[in-house]
């Protein structure tokens, strides 16, 4: 009988087990890599890259980013006659840099806007500026930025399109211009009307007669984006489900943009409500400051997992899935629309940790492969 040191079979038993072990650790991206980009926005620090720990985090979970903020325009054309590209510049070369899919966030949008922008009431002076703006912009970065959201937020929840300056200038003229002007600067580039609620009833109607508008009239419009600022019980799973599928019937891409699911009560569900002073420090708007009960988890992996089994039945249509925010403790949802609450929507905790959530979206594309 051959001898067998023990000591060495000890060794390369471990090193077979921390191999496989290594083999079955997933990430996000890699779960979905052949289904649709798994996306998150960055902050300014993220782009910045100040903390190695959230750095190490988003280059491991996801292959798009979307800025979260500093590509608006109230930050990249801060005066008529001055363009600031200082961050900008620094995102698309971290995408670049991480071979990420790289989706610039927002060109057209009436908020957050430079305060001379909000001045401008001429129609020829407005025609300008969206001409010098959406060029100057689109040109800088063609063939570097991946897709844009040309035309941010344009429909009231009816569906009626939002009084907003730019309408108010030129009209539902400005819609169109506004992919004309983008498709022109680069034509190779993804183009996406984005918005809110745009999967219930009313909004998607009024975002599908947009849609079609835009192309009737020659507009270039490649995709829709629908923000998914999503509460635990709805929308359903069944309207989501036909937003998906009349968009797609439109000839466009779908993705998903702003990707969250609050936990915590709605204050426009309370009659009366003042959002921003009446329940600021409540308790009861306010009812896990600390940590988030178990039974809560549980909801919310549940609520991730049926929409993501979702994506997957339908991601022949669906380009991109993108999280608004890296981790809880940045999500914008902590202080909106009552400031300093402690919300949980994201698939990462505040030290960064997986939660139940990401589990169940990354464990549910294992079982469906």
């Amino acid at each position: 009988m051959k001898f067998i040191n023990p000591y060495l079979l000890a060794i390369s038993t471990v090193f077979f087990v921390n191999c496989s072990s290594n083999k079955e650790t997933l990430t996000l991206k890699d779960s979905y890599k052949n289904d649709f980009y798994i996306g998150t926005a960055l902050s300014a620090d993220q782009i910045e890259e100040k903390d190695a720990k959230v750095d190490s985090l988003i280059r491991t979970e996801f292959n798009a980013i979307t800025a979260e903020n500093i590509m608006k325009s109230m930050y990249t054309h801060p005066q008529k006659d001055k363009y600031d590209f200082t961050l900008s510049d620094k995102f698309v070369a971290y995408g670049e840099k991480n071979k990420m899919f790289i989706h610039g966030h927002t060109l057209i949008w009436h908020s957050q806007l430079a305060p001379w922008m909000e001045k401008i009431a001429d129609s020829t002076e407005m025609k300008a500026f969206m001409k010098d703006h959406i060029t100057t912009i689109v040109s800088k970065y063609k063939g570097r930025i991946n897709s844009w959201d040309v035309v941010n937020e344009a429909l009231n929840e009816d569906g009626t399109l939002r009084p907003s300056v730019f309408l108010k200038t030129l009209g539902e003229k400005y819609l169109v211009d506004a992919f004309k002007l983008a498709a022109k600067a680069d034509p190779k580039v993804d183009l996406y009307y984005n918005d809110y609620n745009i999967e219930e009833p009313a909004k998607r109607a009024g975002a599908i007669a947009l849609i079609k508008k835009i192309k009737a009239e020659g507009g270039k419009i490649d995709g829709v984006g629908i923000q998914g600022h999503w509460r635990l019980h709805s929308p359903s799973i069944e309207e989501i489900e036909k937003s998906i599928l009349e968009y797609s019937a439109l000839g466009i891409k779908v993705a998903f943009t702003e990707l969250d699911i609050t936990v915590l009560p709605n204050p426009w569900d309370l009659k009366g409500a003042d959002v921003n002073q009446n329940f600021e420090g409540s308790a009861k708007m306010n009812p896990y400051p600390k940590t988030l009960p178990d039974s809560v988890q549980t909801k919310l992996a549940e609520r991730y997992a049926s929409i993501f089994k979702l994506f997957l039945k339908h991601k022949d249509k669906i380009s991109r899935v993108t999280f608004w925010g890296v981790y809880d403790g940045q999500s914008w949802l902590n202080d909106w629309p009552i400031k300093g609450r402690t919300n949980y929507p994201l698939p990462f905790d505040k030290d960064l940790k997986h939660k139940p959530a990401y589990d169940s979206i990354l464990k549910l594309n294992k079982t469906e492969e």
